[in-house]
């Protein structure tokens, strides 16, 4: 049986500010102050310091002597090293995922798949709430895998990435209209190649999306002129 601790104030004040440092209502460049944030959040200061130190483990905050936090930059080359290593990690947990289940064992992926499909056909226009709602049910399907693997430093490693890969989807998605349907197509090939047992095309699904999202961020980044 595994004993889930209940989530630290600092933990809770990282989601917080986390949150909307994915969703862009802190800009990159943008100072994140100790003292503003503890009395926002009527929490000690100690708490919000040892929250920016959580966030920068998780590089959504750079930490500068005397000068703070301030809210980390996207360039092509954290892009590019995000995307290099996330998507060898899911190839990874498909791998396991294929290695001690199949046939109906899985069906539970296709329930988990379905409900993100689900969600994204109930929405019209892409946007913060729609990219939210999309992540969330993702990662759900990501949870169930979990499950199946039950390798907890695998999980711990990929839950790590999860704010920064959540901040590249909201930039992906809040430039290119057609994103909702890519990532429901993603979803859709995903679970038949899981169901068919098919390795090599679910590590293929994933790569090619993996890289996808990775080419939609740099355009976007190039268009910014951001080096």
């Amino acid at each position: 049986m595994r004993f889930q601790a209940p989530e630290s104030l600092s933990e809770q004040i990282a989601q917080h500010l986390g949150q909307r440092i994915v969703t862009g209502d802190l800009r990159p460049g943008e100072r994140v102050q100790e003292l503003k944030v503890a009395s926002e959040l009527n929490v000690s200061r100690g708490s919000v310091r040892e929250a920016l130190l959580i966030l920068q483990r998780r590089h959504l905050v750079e930490i500068f002597p005397r000068r703070g936090a301030m809210v980390s930059k996207l360039t092509p080359d954290l892009v590019n090293s995000l995307y290099d290593i996330y998507i060898d990690l899911l190839c990874m947990l498909a791998r396991k995922v294929l290695e001690r289940w199949s046939g109906q064992e899985l069906m539970g992926v296709m329930s988990q798949v379905n409900e993100v499909r689900l969600v994204i056909e109930t929405l019209e226009n892409p946007g913060a709430d729609a990219a939210e709602k999309v992540i969330e049910a993702g990662f759900g399907v990501m949870q169930y895998a979990y499950g199946l693997v039950n390798n907890p430093f695998l999980e711990e490693t990929l839950e790590n990435f999860r704010p920064a890969i959540s901040r590249t989807y909201f930039v992906a998605l809040g430039h290119f209209r057609g994103e909702l349907k890519q990532t429901d197509r993603f979803f859709n090939e995903l679970a038949h190649a899981a169901l068919e047992g098919d390795m090599p095309g679910l590590e293929g699904v994933i790569q090619r999306f993996g890289d996808h999202q990775r080419t939609q961020v740099l355009s976007i980044l190039r268009a910014q002129g951001v080096a």
